[in-house]
């Protein structure tokens, strides 16, 4: 497959992966806490005849902030709007959820690259649901390093006022897209400078273009700031002369952006 075919290829991750695989885990969970609660009820009642009832209370109780936290979930996602708590669930999704669907997604056979897209399309839309719009000058476009042509001799990651503009690569597009638009632009060559990169800027959105592996770290990393996740394109193999749709950012941060 040559470059141009490649290049027009835009990935279009499943949210409903992501969910899906947290009701049937959700499910799985009430079932195991119903035999658990079942099984030893007998044992239970011979030490005090209120711990049946105590442990069955907190079950109960248990499962009922499960369903409605996936219930809520879901209307948020089919609704696109700032439900009660979309915050805290995008937190609880972020922090806990997520390293448990990728294990239980790997059990079942799929692929990680497929439930790490489906995570951050789930990530985006919860961001959505927020409505927010954000000053430009509050922005921050952060880029992958391999966005850079890779035996450009003038190195970007964490400087990207050196690039020349040649136009040989993305960067070129990119930083006078950022430009223009005025806001915050950086390369960054992992998480650690990402962070480093965050902190020292201060934005209260980023738009990050990544790969799935990266994005997904990133989101959880910089939680609790809005990271609105950009796919990138590679035509070329992971790591090396990634691309990005430009009309697919663009459209992004017209959506954000004061």
């Amino acid at each position: 497959m040559n470059d141009s075919k490649v290049s027009r290829v835009t990935i279009r991750p499943r949210k409903r992966l992501f969910i899906g695989l947290l009701s049937l885990v959700a499910v799985l969970i009430v079932v195991t806490a119903g035999l658990a609660l079942w099984v030893p009820s007998g044992g239970l009642l011979s030490l005090h005849p209120l711990l049946p009832i105590i442990l069955t209370s907190v079950v109960v109780i248990l499962t009922v902030l499960l369903m409605g936290g996936l219930l809520l979930l879901i209307l948020t996602l089919l609704t696109g709007r700032d439900l009660f708590f979309s915050q805290t669930l995008r937190q609880i999704v972020i922090r806990y959820l997520f390293p448990a669907i990728i294990a239980f997604g790997r059990l079942l056979g799929i692929r990680r690259d497929t439930l790490q897209q489906s995570f951050i399309a789930l990530n985006n839309q919860l961001v959505q649901a927020k409505k927010l719009r954000v000053p430009a000058s509050r922005t921050l476009l952060l880029l992958p390093h391999c966005i850079q042509l890779f035996d450009c001799d003038i190195r970007i990651t964490g400087e990207v006022d050196k690039c020349r503009r040649c136009g040989r690569c993305a960067v070129n597009e990119l930083t006078g897209l950022a430009a223009a638009r005025g806001i915050d632009i950086a390369v960054a060559s992992g998480g650690t400078l990402a962070r480093k990169i965050i902190v020292e800027r201060r934005p209260q959105l980023i738009i990050a273009v990544a790969c799935e592996r990266d994005l997904t770290s990133g989101i959880r990393d910089a939680y609790p700031l809005p990271v609105i996740g950009v796919l990138n394109q590679r035509p070329h193999g992971p790591c090396i002369n990634t691309r990005v749709v430009l009309a697919e950012l663009e459209a992004t941060l017209d959506e954000y952006l004061l």
